[in-house]
């Protein structure tokens, strides 16, 4: 996941943050990355809430490995926003269904990524079974996160 993918300052004319047809999940936190050892300072930065590609879980050299929380496939920067309790719960819980399904199926997780008909099997069973949402609904995505001392936007439902 790369800083041009959630970012607001890095989508410049966009609204909202990627779309990936691969969704598993969902988050939204502000992109903030703490200081270091090294004395970098503190980095806070608008994200449009996000979507947790099914890409991000699956490594690129190994097979049959998944991640089950912060450890998916960021950059340091996008780390920021996606090493928060409620996106990594909902990476934990992408995995778990992923690795079942993947058991039941006798499939590899990339070729569930891969095959178009299995990742709509997989997301039909997260939405159907788990009450997963794989995207957000369009005044929450268009709308970047807030510092947390901002009130959010109210919205009606309805």
């Amino acid at each position: 996941m790369l800083e041009q993918h959630v970012g607001v300052d890095a989508r410049p004319g966009q609204e909202g943050a990627e779309f990936f047809p691969d969704s598993v999940g969902v988050g939204r936190y502000r992109i903030d990355v703490h200081p270091s050892t090294g004395m970098r300072t503190y980095l806070d930065l608008e994200s449009w809430p996000y979507q947790i590609p099914l890409g991000a879980l699956i490594p690129v050299r190994v097979e049959n490995l998944l991640p089950a929380c912060k450890n998916i496939g960021t950059t340091h920067i996008t780390n920021g926003c996606y090493r928060v309790q409620p996106v990594e719960w909902s990476i934990g819980e992408a995995a778990g269904a992923l690795a079942a399904f993947c058991l039941n199926e006798r499939q590899a997780p990339r070729s569930v990524r891969n095959t178009p008909a299995l990742l709509e099997a997989l997301q039909g069973l997260l939405v159907k079974d788990f009450d997963v949402a794989l995207e957000w609904p369009s005044p929450i995505r268009t709308h970047p996160t807030r510092p947390v001392w901002e009130s959010p936007p109210r919205f009606r439902s309805g």
